[in-house]
């Protein structure tokens, strides 16, 4: 999962970037919202969090314009405008939740889980594939009753690889997904994550596919 923070504070963006890699998302940082406006007309993310009062280019504005060319990509306002005015601008403006400032970290992080749980998941707890189902909001993944031990860069590949199943997927997808702009680079870094996912998720329905020069594809077997 890949989120950007839009935010001009650099504490602020500091404790917050370091926060969610922490759980396991990337993530990636625009100070401005001249360069906010920039990067999102050229890159897709999962969650953008957006505060209002930015420089070059304010918030209203900076969701204003993605609403025009991404209707649909999920944006959590987090400023510290708490004006009923502001807060209704903001929702009116097509964000899909507003929070202020000063916040907890833990609530942040659990409108986050359940933003991305209704976006990407549409809303469900449980996502099933083949004899393998995934816990949305514990992030966990279960055989049957089992859960699977997963490190939290198996889990990331495994989450990128259900989104989009039956597709492929490059490794470049997955290390931007996994880490965002400024992430690891290793050219084994995604086939030895793989290479572990596979061994856990083996003698089940579930198969990860190489394709070769493309990239990697799950999907579940034919009974």
């Amino acid at each position: 999962m890949r989120i950007l923070i839009i935010e001009d504070d650099v504490p602020l963006a500091d404790s917050l970037i370091t926060s969610l890699k922490q759980a396991e998302y990337g993530v990636d940082w625009a100070k401005d919202g001249q360069e906010a406006d920039y990067v999102l007309a050229h890159q897709d993310y999962d969650l953008i969090v957006l505060d209002l009062g930015l420089p070059k280019l304010d918030g209203f504005q900076v969701l204003k314009r993605q609403r025009e060319r991404k209707p649909h990509s999920p944006v959590l306002v987090l400023t510290a405008r708490d004006a009923l005015g502001d807060r209704v601008k903001g929702l009116d403006l097509g964000a899909d939740d507003y929070m202020t400032k000063p916040f907890e970290l833990p609530e942040l992080e659990a409108r986050i889980r359940a933003l991305l749980r209704r976006t990407s998941w549409g809303g469900k707890e449980r996502i099933g594939l083949g004899n393998l189902s995934f816990d949305a909001s514990g992030r966990r993944l279960y055989c049957g009753e089992r859960a699977i031990d997963l490190s939290a860069r198996e889990l990331g590949i495994f989450e990128i690889l259900l989104r989009r199943v039956g597709k492929v997927v490059s490794k470049e997808q997955l290390l931007e997904g996994l880490y965002g702009w400024e992430g690891e680079t290793g050219d084994n870094a995604i086939e030895v994550y793989i290479h572990r996912l596979r061994k856990k998720i083996d003698g089940g329905s579930v198969s990860i596919l190489t394709v070769r020069g493309l990239g990697y594809l799950m999907d579940a077997q034919q009974a």
